[in-house]
Formats: C-alpha cells, sequence, structure tokens
C-alpha cells in the first residue's frame, strides 16, 4: 500500500543542508516526492511510499540533520504524487 504525506518543517532548517539531507534520507528509503525551502524559512515537501518508510522519514525530519535544529514539522495526508525519485526544488 502506499501512502502520501505533505509535511512543513520549522526551525533553522535552511542553510543546513536540511533539504539535501532530507532528498539522500527519502532516497535511501525509496521514496518519491520533492523538497524546497519556503519565503518563510520553513522547508516544505511531499513524499509518497510504503507506511513504513514514510514513518521513518517522519522520525528523521523530527531531528534533521545535524546543523539544523528542528522546532516542529506539520504531516498531513496528501495526494498521490505521479512523479518517481526524490528532488530537491529550487
Amino acid at each position: 500500500m502506499r501512502e502520501c504525506y505533505r509535511f512543513i518543517v520549522s526551525g533553522r532548517v535552511q542553510g543546513v543542508f536540511f533539504r539535501q539531507s532530507t532528498a539522500d534520507t527519502a532516497t535511501r528509503l525509496g521514496l518519491d516526492g520533492w523538497v524546497r525551502n519556503l519565503p518563510d524559512g520553513r522547508v516544505e515537501g511531499r513524499a509518497a511510499g510504503s507506511p513504513e518508510a514514510l514513518a521513518e522519514l517522519r522520525g528523521w525530519l523530527d531531528r534533521g540533520p545535524p546543523a539544523a535544529r528542528v522546532d516542529g514539522v506539520e504531516w498531513v495526508a496528501a495526494s498521490e504524487i505521479l512523479a518517481q525519485g526524490f528532488v530537491v526544488r529550487r
């Protein structure tokens, strides 16, 4: 079964390799989707895949890469992504 979620991460999450680290983690987990910076300093993304892989990504987003400080993660069900692979959007 495949699920899809939209996430928004707040805290010190820009300029700390958050997007690339998220993409690397999602790719390792076999997820499809994307991640991008928002103008207000948060990071937004969408991920699709198995419930187990999504749960692992969700746990990783709570911590982020070493230089990040995650204050909160919004995680809501979203419509399916048709693209394959996980990319960083500019």
